[in-house]
């Protein structure tokens, strides 16, 4: 495999799909928590997407969730953060954001995604790896954006 990036920062549907069996993604989202470490690649998230991806995977089937059990949900985060490192969410985030959000086009819940990017960005982290990169598109000047 080629070398992604050094640094990776994962979106919500990646650890979604590395927990969904059923997503056709599920293969290559094990292999980026898995193996993409092992390669020399650093992971990272966010308090972010650690609440989103709890929010999902806790959430009822039939509501577009998993249906997890809260128990089963927590254990998984704490499984995660054992391979991904947590960036933080601080006051240089909230400016970059509204930096984003001031210069680019974004409305309702866009402003989770132009979070995302505003952390990636104080943090350093160039390279996304998401499912949704239709979402991302809009901050390619800022970012480069890899597919799950």
């Amino acid at each position: 495999m080629a070398k992604v990036a050094d640094r990776v920062f994962l979106d919500t549907n990646v650890l979604l799909a590395a927990t969904d069996e059923g997503r056709d993604e599920h293969t290559r989202a094990l292999a980026i928590l898995n193996d993409w470490p092992a390669d020399g690649i650093a992971l990272y998230a966010s308090g972010q997407v650690l609440r989103e991806y709890l929010c999902v995977a806790t959430r009822e089937i039939v509501d577009n969730g998993l249906g997890l059990a809260r128990a089963d949900a927590v254990a998984n985060v704490v499984a995660f953060r054992d391979r991904l490192s947590s960036l933080d969410e601080n006051g240089k985030v909230v400016d970059q954001l509204l930096d984003l959000l001031a210069n680019i086009d974004c409305r309702g819940k866009q402003a989770h995604d132009a979070n995302v990017v505003a952390t990636m960005l104080v943090h350093g982290v160039e390279t996304l790896v998401t499912a949704n990169e239709g979402d991302f598109k809009r901050f390619a000047e800022h970012i480069r954006i890899t597919p799950l």
